[in-house]
């Protein structure tokens, strides 16, 4: 049974992605030249890109998606990043688990 239990805690770290929040980006830069880009400095497990339902386009910000904590830093570690000529503004994410959150209810 402890074995089983080990296997499961690795599972988990294994599928625990740490998040960089990207403002600025230009109208014509997609998810897709989003994920290129931040791939030269890990890998890149996702891009959320999210998009206005009104205008069609993208909303400037996303959130890119890395496997561990050092492919975090050494994005955050280049001094500018620019897209198209527009310089990114990039702030690494902490996400806490549900358990961890206040309750807005106290």
């Amino acid at each position: 049974m402890a074995a089983t239990s080990v296997v499961r805690a690795v599972g988990r770290r294994s599928r625990r992605l740490f998040d960089i929040f990207v403002a600025e980006i230009p109208w014509t830069v997609s998810s897709k030249e989003l994920k290129e880009y931040f791939s030269q400095f890990g890998s890149v497990q996702r891009c959320q890109l999210p998009f206005d339902r009104d205008t069609g386009f993208h909303r400037r910000y996303c959130w890119i998606k890395f496997s561990t904590p050092e492919e975090v830093q050494n994005v955050l570690q280049k001094d500018s990043h620019i897209l198209e000529g527009s310089k990114l503004a990039l702030k690494q994410q902490i996400r806490r688990r549900h358990s961890q959150r206040k309750n807005p209810h106290e």
